[in-house]
C-alpha cells in the first residue's frame, strides 16, 4: 500500500510539473497562437460530440462529459486572447467585428460558457437528454463563426 502511495504522490507531482511547464511554454506564444491552439481544442471535443448527435458512434456520457469541459477550459479563456493589436499576423482568422463589436463578442463568447456550463451541470446521460444541450452550444459555435470568424478560402 505504502509503495502504491508513493507511486501516485510521484506520478501526481511529476503531471503536475509537467502541466506547469506546458503552462508556460503556452504563455510565450502570441494571442493569435493561443486562441488557434484553444480552438483547435475546441474542434477536436466537438468531433465525438457532432458524431453521436449524427448516430455515426455510440453515446459515451463520459465522452460528452470530457468534451463540455474542454469547451468550458476553453470558453472561460478564450476572451482575454484577443488583446488590441492581435488583429492580425500569425495567419489569425479573427475577423474585425472581434474589436469593432467587443460587446457582441464578449456576449458571444459568455453565452457559449452559460450553455456549456449548464450542459454539464445536467451531466447527461443519454443521448436524448445531451441533444438540447450540446445542439445549444453548437448553435454558439456556428453563430461566433458567421459574425466574428474570417473563414479559410
Amino acid at each position: 500500500m505504502k509503495k502504491f502511495l508513493r507511486f501516485t504522490l510521484n506520478l501526481g507531482a511529476s503531471l503536475g510539473a509537467s502541466l506547469c511547464v506546458a503552462a508556460v511554454a503556452v504563455a510565450e506564444h502570441s494571442p493569435q497562437h493561443q486562441r488557434h491552439e484553444l480552438m483547435e481544442a475546441v474542434g477536436d471535443a466537438a468531433k465525438p460530440l457532432g458524431g453521436m448527435l449524427r448516430g455515426k458512434m455510440s453515446f459515451d456520457a463520459d465522452v460528452v462529459m470530457k468534451s463540455l469541459m474542454t469547451w468550458q477550459v476553453s470558453a472561460e479563456a478564450f476572451g482575454d486572447l484577443f488583446p488590441e493589436g492581435s488583429e492580425s499576423g500569425e495567419g489569425t482568422e479573427a475577423a474585425p467585428e472581434i474589436w469593432t463589436d467587443r460587446a457582441g463578442f464578449d456576449a458571444a463568447l459568455a453565452k457559449f460558457l452559460e450553455d456549456t456550463n449548464t450542459a454539464i451541470a445536467a451531466k447527461p446521460q443519454t443521448l436524448e437528454a445531451a441533444q438540447p444541450l450540446i445542439g445549444a452550444a453548437f448553435k454558439n459555435c456556428k453563430g461566433c463563426h458567421d459574425k466574428y470568424r474570417i473563414e479559410d478560402e
